[in-house]
């Protein structure tokens, strides 16, 4: 035993308590303790039994992630399972909270398991680009069936223990509160059955009707393809699964192994697990304390009931806290108000919620044509017109009506915060949260800290973000903050390269193989071309303004950069094309046949450059927090770990001698920042400045 496992015996059965704050992760230290603690049980003749337990606020929530890349520690998990399951003696697993990655493999190892209600298992490893290492694609199967596993293994999910239970995961759900107790009675209740030691790794009931039937898997494949896309990881993961039904246990270990090896040492995997920690760093502020006191959000004010008022105010409805919603006129409060019933009741016809929960979320909102309404209100939003005049405007008046103490927030996509925060008596109460469409379900929120803004309001906001479930990003006061300020670098050259010579297809299909969700055209048509486009201030001298001109506006009316049919599929439109061509000529401009990579370099370098000027200003406060914005607010491809990771991933001298060379053709837009062409002389990688 040691520091983190203790051994104690009550009557016939041995208790086996692991304590390693703050989750019980499966270090070498915690390994070589579990291993000891069950030895000597077996050893003692007068335990007849094993329960193995966590104290804390959960079993094993997974492996160590510090531990991965560096030389392995005896005993492995491997190595501990081994013993587990050797045990002449029956050994129960009882959990609470989660028992995640090599947590559930560690259960999984033991003959029974008991869990209370609450707690939740799963195995979340192809989330980081890696399958369970652990014999968990082996196992789970062997439980739970092929296709139950197929589904848990690829996606990584939580199943809660009602489910567990009911798929045999867990033998027998206890009372909340009494584990420990309970779970010794259920081993007393296996000693008295005299029932022979289930060893998962010798069933075979629940794979036994997937043998022999490739179609399965390839069925499950295709099914999956859409979300798969790009990823290594859940191939890898169905393969294993497939090999636990068709091979022997032993060979169906071996072939997970090295399937293991082969993707921890990836691209992929590193760049995921760049994200987890990245994630998770983007919280942290260096001026601003852990401890910095919070000031309390009882009750949200929302300006603007639009697209984006109503699913910013969602996320709070969603969070329990009441919202009161102001808009000009009583049609647009009424179409607001009913856009969010909707969208709920559209979640309730999916089972995401129930009916009552609808009404309970619809009877937190206040709606109101007065702005004095929102004088109670500890926090205030505005969603308007993204025209400076008009914030201004609002913010004046709501220097006057909201109370002291209370936050001032714009929801500005662009504009500057410190000017808007001008016009108020008390800047230090202002900043920006600018949150992302779909505001309901985007992840990612950018606060925007103000030269005045004070610490506790941005330590206010961001602990918010966390409680209405968004990753919360500080950032600087600078046109676009970080995220659309890095993006209108690629649309630039996807207008450039359309001109000289691509078509719109081309781009988006480039971006799309690359990982991205869709292209800048298609996004374009998505969003609705007419979106902040008039014909009174219309040059006509972007492809853009030349549809608009002609009623071709996107999706919504079925013909924009592509054509849609009735079930908005795109195809190429010769309408675009001629659009382009003609552009092309006036601006006397000779087409020239564009490769791929070059269309990949263009769009995607210069955001990489910007991402680094960004970095150079101080208006991010670290390179993986301008990979964060990217990863949770744009689609980036988690498995190329953010555009600066990215730019590891290639070698900054050669983005840096990509960017000098478009810079000699195509002008001073190419030239590569100062710190870009520093990191690359130093040998540095930019994603850990």
């Amino acid at each position: 035993m040691n520091d983190v496992v203790d051994l104690t015996r009550e009557g016939e059965i041995a208790v086996i308590t692991l304590d390693s704050p703050p989750v019980n992760a499966l270090s070498a230290q915690l390994r070589a303790g579990i291993a000891q603690a069950v030895e000597q049980a077996v050893a003692d003749d007068a335990a007849k039994a094993i329960v193995l337990t966590c104290a804390g606020r959960t079993f094993c929530a997974g492996a160590d992630i510090t531990e991965f890349g560096k030389p392995p520690k005896d005993p492995s998990l491997s190595a501990v399972q081994a013993v587990i399951e050797a045990a002449p003696k029956p050994v129960i697993a009882a959990i609470h909270g989660t028992a995640l990655g090599g947590g559930l493999e560690l259960a999984l190892s033991c003959h029974y398991r008991v869990a209370v209600p609450s707690a939740r298992c799963g195995l979340p490893e192809v989330k980081l680009g890696i399958l369970p290492g652990a014999g968990g694609t082996q196992r789970l199967p062997r439980i739970v069936g092929a296709e139950q596993a197929l589904e848990m293994i690829t996606s990584g999910a939580h199943v809660t223990a009602k489910d567990a239970a009911a798929m045999g995961l867990f033998d027998k759900l206890v009372a909340e509160g009494n584990l420990r107790e309970d779970a010794i009675a259920f081993a007393r209740e296996v000693i008295a059955s005299g029932a022979p030691l289930k060893k998962v790794r010798d069933l075979d009931e629940a794979i036994a009707p997937a043998r022999g039937k490739p179609e399965i898997f390839a069925e499950f494949r295709k099914k999956n393809a859409r979300k798969f896309r790009g990823f290594e990881a859940p191939e890898a993961c169905i393969q294993a699964v497939e090999a636990a039904v068709e091979k022997p246990f032993e060979e169906g270990l071996k072939f997970e192994r090295a399937l293991f090896e082969k993707l921890v040492a990836s691209e992929q995997s590193a760049a995921q697990r760049y994200a987890f920690f990245a994630e998770r760093e983007a919280a942290k502020i260096p001026d601003i304390p852990k401890d910095t006191p919070t000031r309390e959000i009882a009750r949200v004010g929302m300006i603007g009931a639009g697209t984006m008022g109503g699913g910013i105010s969602m996320n709070f409805l969603n969070a329990g806290i009441p919202v009161t919603i102001v808009e000009t006129n009583q049609d647009a409060l009424d179409r607001g108000l009913a856009t969010i019933r909707k969208n709920y009741e559209n979640s309730a016809k999916r089972g995401r919620l129930s009916m009552e929960d609808v009404e309970k979320r619809m009877a937190l909102i206040t709606p109101s044509l007065a702005l004095d309404d929102l004088a109670d209100c500890d926090l205030v939003i505005e969603a308007v017109f993204e025209l400076m005049e008009v914030k201004k405007e609002i913010f004046t008046k709501l220097d006057g009506i909201c109370k002291p103490g209370a936050i001032m927030a714009s929801n500005t996509s662009y504009l500057d915060i410190d000017k808007i925060a001008s016009v108020t008596s008390r800047p230090g109460d202002v900043l920006g949260m600018h949150f992302f469409s779909p505001a309901n379900v985007m992840r990612l929120l950018e606060v925007v800290r103000g030269e005045k803004t004070e610490k506790d309001v941005v330590a206010t906001a961001m602990a918010l973000g966390k409680r209405i479930g968004k990753v919360a990003v500080c950032v600087g006061v600078a046109h676009g903050f970080v995220g659309n300020r890095m993006l209108s670098e690629r649309q630039r050259e996807a207008n450039n390269l359309i001109m000289e010579g691509a078509m719109p297809w081309d781009v988006d299909r480039v971006l799309h193989d690359f990982g991205l969700p869709m292209g800048p055209f298609a996004m374009a048509d998505l969003a609705g071309l007419d979106l902040g486009w008039t014909p009174e201030n219309s040059t006509g001298e972007t492809a853009k303004e030349r549809l608009c001109e002609i009623d071709r506006r996107g999706q919504k009316n079925g013909k924009g950069f592509y054509d849609y049919d009735e079930n908005r599929k795109a195809t190429p439109s010769k309408v675009t094309e001629e659009i382009i061509l003609d552009l092309s000529r006036a601006k006397g401009i000779t087409r020239r046949a564009i490769s791929d990579q070059e269309i990949l370099e263009r769009c995607i370098y210069p955001m990489i450059n910007e991402g680094a000027k960004i970095l150079q200003e101080g208006k991010a406060l670290r390179a993986s927090d301008i990979d964060i914005v990217w990863l949770t607010g744009y689609g980036w491809p988690v498995y190329r770990g953010g555009p600066m990771f990215y730019a590891d991933t290639i070698g900054l001298d050669k983005v840096v001698a990509a960017l000098e060379t478009y810079a000699k053709s195509l002008g001073p837009d190419f030239e590569p920042a100062e710190l870009l062409v520093r990191t690359a002389k130093e040998g540095k990688r930019i994603s850990e400045m």
